[in-house]
């Protein structure tokens, strides 16, 4: 059986924020094996360590090239102000391509102290995307 899950595209929203705001995060998986009924545990981290995961189960549909879009939050109350590099991981045992189940954010994420005015040109947050 060949199992090739890919991590495809990671979106944070906002990346400049306050701690204490809530972090969104949309992950796009593809299934690239054959149909494996699988479940495995997805992951965002941030600094290496785990800020939000699920549960996703993919292969049971029999659809070759399947695309799945799952979304999670991190609320950032306690955390420190600073810079966070964002990656999205799916590690599937077994995979037949182990190089396309993780995917890293290339700006950092920024939280800023409670109160702290967002830059020039990130009024909104703003949105960083990696696509593989």
């Amino acid at each position: 059986m060949n199992v090739d899950l890919s991590v495809r595209e990671v979106r944070v929203t906002p990346i400049v924020a306050h701690v204490g705001d809530t972090i969104r995060f949309e992950m796009i998986l593809e299934d690239r094996g054959d149909p494996a009924n699988m479940t495995i545990t997805i992951e965002i981290l941030a600094n290496g360590k785990e800020v939000a995961s699920k549960l996703f189960t993919f292969g049971w549909s029999n659809e070759p090239g399947k695309m799945y879009r799952e979304t999670f939050q991190w609320d950032t109350k306690g955390m420190q102000p600073g810079e966070y590099r964002i990656r999205g991981e799916a590690y599937v045992w077994g995979d037949s391509y182990e190089f396309d189940n993780v995917l890293k954010v290339k700006e950092p994420l920024v939280l800023l102290p409670v109160g702290a005015a967002l830059p020039a040109g990130k009024e909104d947050g703003g949105t960083a995307v990696r696509v593989n």
